[in-house]
């Protein structure tokens, strides 16, 4: 027995581990009863489905070990992509099976069927959660590698079997089903059988005895698990059998006949096997599950973080929250804490109930920045304020997405809070008594990696030696470099703020005409106080009223005047660069419109140009081919043919080549605020060199030089040929020369003979191999045109060995072809046989 006891101790250990595991590190102080955190877990654990993720959740308190908290967003991360594509798991009937288990490991112990029913409960979600991890939804396929971390030890474990064992033996009411086992199936038919035998052997005995008047009443009774029948007192020497008692008025015995002695009998032999077959049931059930227990246990507590992770993912997309980031390592951001639109989430759940929409604040301190001084009206959202930057933080280092826009956090070690009423009965201590006790302790604990909050510091005593007070308390977190928000109606701390390095304004909205809190939070102003207003607002006597603003020094008045103008002058400024965003924004939308539409015409009158050309050219060939046809001598045909087809492919390129620049031309404007130049019209033009084309009046970059005739030129991003006397003059660019100017702008490119929409790029080799002779020699034909026209000096064709029919057929075809100036087989290594060479005319 003390080992079982000791197998126990070590099981409830494990629970403690494995299903409620510690966390790591947790901050020294969380100011969490200040916070509310304990409020917000309650939010969060009314969003779990089982009494393991519930409590879980309430188990979570923040950490500073930022692989933990990485892990717990990353987790969380992965649920919320599967609850989001609206998927999700059953987490009901999770859990804790410590004291059930420990039964079940006792020899010779039996689970009563509802724990086992329980149990079987419990097994068929920790088997479901394993199947899904193994064949994860589409949603998250591939993508939740953090839930396969932690559900990984559980893989192997597989409960199949003990749930094919379990099922269908529990009857939903505790019992077990006659499918438990053939035995227990064969006990209880013999069972039916009897109480029928017994049923009617009775009913004989009544009919007998009501005939008499014996009986009380004509029905059966069972007695003790023996059927019996009732007999009026006076009559009972007259029936035979044994007396099993009598009713409270003792008018009544209950009789079992002698007849039916041995039939109860048998059925009491029959109730004895049917318990002992049950319980030799409920034992090997019991076996069964302690077979199982650690994946059992192991099983509830991942299930029950993965249940706290999936009721944080549905909070978390219920107010649209985001994984915040820490500023652990430089990213690039000029802010180490930033809240953008952050909401407190229990005011918004609580306005939302109220129909009532939150308005967001931006808490942002730029590096270097420590502390931020937030001023304003009562009612006006300071505390707010502070408490939003304080909870967000916990639930950020607990590893709960916060409700903002974008968050980006220091990593604390502690979170000091001094907020609320701090009046003490238990300690006779007034609230500024209270207040000065817990900042003391502060000051004495914070560091350069916590935050501290401090709300209304200084107040609730003499206004003066509050004002120095609270100054000196602001420095003395400054020089520790603490970050600190300190909410304050002191003028001297908003003097403080402006005059320090390090140190933030910040004031929290109020609309004068309206005389109510916008519950804004405006960065780097400080914020009027308009306590006057908001009592005149409120209804306080106006004699009262006027006789308290007489009161005020000039120098409040025009501090309280001054403030109220700069906060109407940002309102304004804000109002102003929203309209203005807005404007830009159409027109921005506009221009890219107008631009695409344009660069559509454009293209659409492109190729209809270049259809009508293509028209023209194919005319002319067919008009000379027809005047060929019509001369009688053959070999003077042959010769008109030849020169006319060189003659037309030459006209052809140099048509294509000028409607390509005018395109280029007109689209680019490449002469256009070109940096400042200087003229060389001594020297010859070199490859790199801008140059000035007399055909078209603008500039381009020479590719490469030919020969001392020809050059090749860019213009835009079109390259062509053009002949030496084109060039007017050779130009040297400063800074930028026109070519760059174009690409910058962007240009067009078009091919007139190809239909390419690379004019820039044209292989110098084409591959016939496996083709027919016609095939290939089509292909060829197309190939050289194309060559020529790119202004290619040569190319080269594979056709391979083989039967040397492609290689004679298109050599024959390539020597009479006018474009062609020689045809040449390649040494050995460069294809020998398998290739022809090709020099075309230029």
């Amino acid at each position: 027995m003390d080992t079982m006891r000791l197998r126990g101790l070590r099981h409830r250990i494990l629970i403690a581990v494995e299903l409620i595991q510690p966390t790591p590190a947790p901050l020294a102080e969380t100011g969490a009863k200040a916070l509310q955190l304990a409020d917000l877990q309650q939010q969060l654990s009314d969003r779990a489905q089982s009494s393991l993720g519930r409590a879980r959740v309430m188990a979570l308190v923040p950490s500073d070990n930022l692989a933990w908290i990485e892990e717990q967003q990353q987790r969380t991360a992965e649920i919320r992509r599967l609850v989001a594509g609206g998927g999700g798991f059953d987490f009901r009937g999770i859990f804790d099976p410590t004291e059930v288990l420990d039964k079940a490991r006792i020899e010779g112990s039996a689970l009563e069927p509802a724990e086992l029913l329980a149990v079987l409960q419990l097994a068929e979600r920790v088997e479901a959660w394993r199947q899904t991890v193994l064949a994860p939804p589409a949603a998250v396929l591939g993508k939740w590698p953090g839930m396969e971390e932690l559900s990984a030890p559980l893989l192997p474990h597989d409960l199949a079997n003990l749930l094919r064992f379990l099922r269908g033996k529990i009857e939903a009411d505790g019992s077990l089903s006659d499918d438990a086992s053939p035995e227990l199936r064969r006990i209880r038919r013999a069972m039916e059988r009897q109480h029928r035998a017994i049923e009617d052997s009775l009913r004989r005995a009544l009919a007998k005895l009501s005939d008499g008047g014996s009986t009380q009443d004509e029905l059966i009774t069972v007695r003790g698990d023996r059927f019996v029948i009732p007999v009026k007192a006076e009559f009972k020497r007259k029936v035979g059998g044994v007396i099993h008692g009598s009713s409270s008025s003792g008018q009544t015995v209950f009789i079992e006949p002698m007849e039916t002695i041995e039939q109860n009998n048998e059925l009491v032999r029959l109730l004895d096997e049917e318990q002992a077959e049950v319980h030799r049931i409920l034992v090997a059930m019991t076996r069964a599950v302690a077979a199982q227990d650690g994946a059992l246990l192991l099983g509830a507590g991942i299930l029950a973080e993965a249940d706290a992770h999936q009721a944080i993912a549905r909070f978390a997309e219920d107010l649209a929250c985001v994984r915040p980031a820490f500023a652990t390592t430089s990213s690039g951001s000029n802010l180490d804490f930033e809240l953008l639109a952050a909401r407190h989430p229990l005011l918004e759940l609580h306005l939302r109930a109220q129909d009532t929409k939150i308005v967001p604040l931006t808490i942002a301190l730029p590096i270097g920045t420590r502390q931020m001084i937030v001023s304003g009206p009562n009612t006006g959202g300071k505390t707010v304020a502070l408490k939003t930057a304080g909870l967000l933080t916990l639930m950020a280092q607990a590893g709960i997405p916060v409700p903002a826009e974008r968050a980006r956090l220091p990593l604390f070690t502690a979170i000091y809070a001094d907020i609320g009423d701090a009046q003490s009965i238990e300690q006779n201590l007034s609230t500024f008594s209270s207040h000065i006790v817990n900042v003391d302790r502060i000051s004495r604990a914070a560091d350069d990696s916590s935050l501290v909050l401090l709300d209304e510091l200084g107040s609730a005593t003499d206004p003066e030696e509050g004002a120095a007070l609270a100054v000196a308390v602001a420095e003395h977190f400054l020089r520790q470099r603490a970050w600190c928000l300190i909410t304050t109606h002191l003028t001297s701390l908003k003097v403080y703020a402006a005059k320090h390095d390090g140190v933030l304004n910040a004031a929290v909205g109020f609309d004068e005409a309206k005389l109510a809190p916008t519950y804004e939070l405006r960065l780097g102003v400080p914020g009027a106080s308009a306590g006057l207003n908001i009592a005149a607002r409120l209804g306080l006597d106006p004699e009262i009223v006027a006789n308290a603003r007489s009161q005020m020094s000039s120098q409040t008045v025009d501090i309280g005047h001054f403030l109220d103008e700069l906060h109407a002058q940002l309102s304004a400024a804000t109002t102003e660069r929203q309209t203005l965003a807005e404007v830009q924004k159409k027109l921005d939308a506009e221009r890219l419109k107008l631009a695409t539409e344009g660069r559509i015409e454009q293209k659409a009158r492109t190729r209809e140009l270049e259809g009508k050309l293509e028209m023209l050219i194919k005319d002319f060939e067919l008009q000379l081919r027809d005047t060929v046809k019509a001369i009688d001598d053959k070999t003077v045909a042959q010769k008109i043919s030849r020169d006319s087809a060189l003659r037309i492919a030459r006209l052809r390129r140099e048509f294509s080549e000028q409607f390509q620049s005018t395109v280029v031309a007109h689209t680019t404007g490449a002469d256009k605020n070109d940096a400042p130049r200087v003229v060389n019209k001594q020297r010859e033009p070199q490859a790199g060199d801008t140059v000035r084309l007399k055909s078209l009046g603008r500039e381009g970059r020479v590719s490469r030089v030919i020969d001392v005739k020809t050059l090749e030129v860019m213009v835009g991003a079109m390259k062509m040929r053009v002949p030496r006397s084109d060039i007017s003059e050779v130009v040297t660019v400063a800074k930028d020369n026109s070519t760059q100017s174009a690409r910058k702008r962007g240009g067009v490119t078009v091919s007139t003979a190809t239909g390419s929409d690379d004019a820039e790029y044209m292989t110098s080799e084409i591959n016939v191999i496996g083709k027919t002779a016609d095939e290939a020699e089509s292909d060829v034909e197309r190939f050289v045109e194309r060559a020529f026209l790119a202004g290619l000096p040569r190319i080269r064709i594979v056709h391979g060995v083989g039967m040397g029919v492609l290689r004679r057929t298109l050599r024959e075809f390539l020597n009479k072809h006018p474009h062609v100036a020689s045809v040449t087989e390649p040494p050995y290594n460069e294809g020998g046989q398998g290739a022809t060479l090709v020099e075309l005319r230029q």
